[in-house]
């Protein structure tokens, strides 16, 4: 496989930029709106994920859509948004958003393809604007590491897209951590066997090309960061996702969604070594078919030693445990087995709280009152965000907490891409047997014209 990269040292931390965005020559510190003012959001990205997370926000009392942006504005693709707020400004480029209206935002919703997140997230941090960020937070380990530490550094409130994390399975499995329910996990297997938009395609071997930019389209604020593609329709549209370059496959898409609580409050922190246990269809340019790979964790505190498997593809299923009592797997719900020495656990995605199996095991549980049940009643995940940014209450997936887990789906994803067995350093962040996995971690360098935001 050939990769040209940049050292981290060359395109990180190398001083801050005195022009950060046109117009913009300072960096601004976040302030807090007022607990009588609305919020006013402005929202990047608007089809797809955006179409419904917009709509979401749109409910809330407390917030003010002042800015709608997408570098497609005008077409099929983000009619429904834009008609649903009739009379806000639009814009195809984030810059010139900022630029025009920054001093009337003060928040900003990035609901854009994984490669862009980045640039876009980095340049509203900057300018003192709070930002809830689609998952998962970038596509690169590094990129990561500059949204976490750009946000401590401005102050602004942050919150990532994993929704679930402010549902039932978060307060669920909390209280059952907290009172010894939940404890000494050995092992997991994670699975999401859903049909993928890559699968049809097999062997690639190269990116497409001819294909003419929609008229609607801003294709060079589309790429962003990114190495020169042309337009294809493989790209946009979705379909960005399945490709090294642009997204994070499957397990960056729903790990975040099935991972979050236990690498939270099991305190996984990042995996010592990763292990490509299955590759079908591997391949230089876009996501296997399916794939099997294994994490592992070392002991935390009073925690012992743990590992996970996640599987995907269509036929490649995880092993059942007994206690499903001979139960087929749905394999169009996503799910996980936690296996600790005294339950064994099942959950779904997102929100869903666990259940012990067999379920005979949980209802007696229940019936004991030795099963926390109470969780109160509590602000959903856009709510929180919002609440956040008029300083009434803390997000529960802050770039703290959520740039780790979404560093984790890097390393499986870079895993996924080399394969063999890759050994980390948890101290270091580095990878002690692999120059290509290192250099993975940092990415391409950016495009020409796209390199201040690394400095922000």
């Amino acid at each position: 496989m050939k990769v040209s990269r940049r050292q981290f040292s060359k395109i990180g931390m190398a001083g801050t930029s005195m022009a950060l965005l046109p117009g913009c020559a300072t960096k601004k510190t976040a302030s807090f709106v007022g607990a009588n003012e609305k919020v006013n959001l402005a929202f990047i990205g608007l089809g797809g994920r955006g179409e419904s997370l917009s709509g979401s926000f749109r409910q809330i009392d407390d917030v003010n859509m002042v800015a709608l942006c997408d570098v497609d504005m005008g077409s099929k693709w983000t009619a429904k948004t834009e008609a649903e707020f009739p009379g806000v400004p639009r814009f195809k480029d984030f810059r010139v958003m900022f630029d025009k209206m920054g001093n009337e935002i003060d928040a900003v919703v990035v609901c854009t393809p994984d490669h862009s997140h980045f640039p876009i997230t980095m340049a509203a941090m900057a300018l003192g604007k709070h930002v809830y960020c689609e998952k998962p937070l970038a596509r690169t380990f590094n990129e990561i590491a500059l949204m976490m530490a750009a946000a401590e550094r401005h102050g602004v409130a942050t919150q990532m897209g994993n929704y679930g994390h402010s549902g039932a399975n978060y307060f669920q499995f909390k209280a059952w951590t907290e009172a010894g329910i939940i404890k000494d996990v050995t092992h997991v297997d994670a699975y999401m066997n859903k049909w993928r938009r890559w699968h049809p395609w097999g062997a690639v071997n190269a990116f497409r090309t001819g294909e003419k930019v929609p008229e609607t389209m801003d294709w060079d604020v589309w790429l962003g960061t990114a190495e020169h593609h042309e337009f294809s329709k493989d790209l946009h549209y979705g379909n960005w996702r399945g490709w090294y370059d642009f997204g994070t496959g499957c397990f960056g898409d729903w790990g975040a969604h099935m991972l979050d609580t236990m690498q939270r409050f099991l305190n996984l922190g990042l995996p010592e070594s990763l292990t490509a246990k299955t590759l079908e269809g591997q391949n230089n340019f876009i996501y296997p078919m399916a794939s099997t790979i294994n994490f592992q964790f070392p002991a935390r505190g009073d925690m012992p030693a743990m590992d996970i498997d996640w599987y995907d593809g269509q036929e490649n299923l995880p092993p059942l445990p007994e206690e499903w009592g001979g139960k087929e797997l749905d394999r169009n719900t996503p799910g996980k087995f936690i296996y600790s020495k005294e339950h064994v656990f099942h959950g779904t995605a997102h929100e869903h709280p666990l259940q012990i199996i067999p379920y005979e095991k949980m209802r007696e549980l229940l019936k004991q009152g030795a099963l926390p049940r109470d969780f109160g009643k509590n602000s959903d995940h856009f709510e929180n965000f919002i609440l956040a940014c008029k300083g009434q209450e803390e997000t529960r997936t802050p770039f703290a907490v959520s740039g780790l887990l979404s560093q984790l789906l890097s390393l499986g994803c870079i895993s996924q891409r080399l394969g063999g067995t890759l050994e980390f350093d948890r101290q270091a962040n580095r990878f002690t047997n692999s120059r290509i996995a290192n250099e993975l971690l940092v990415g391409a360098p950016p495009r020409k014209g796209w390199e201040q935001y690394y400095s922000l």
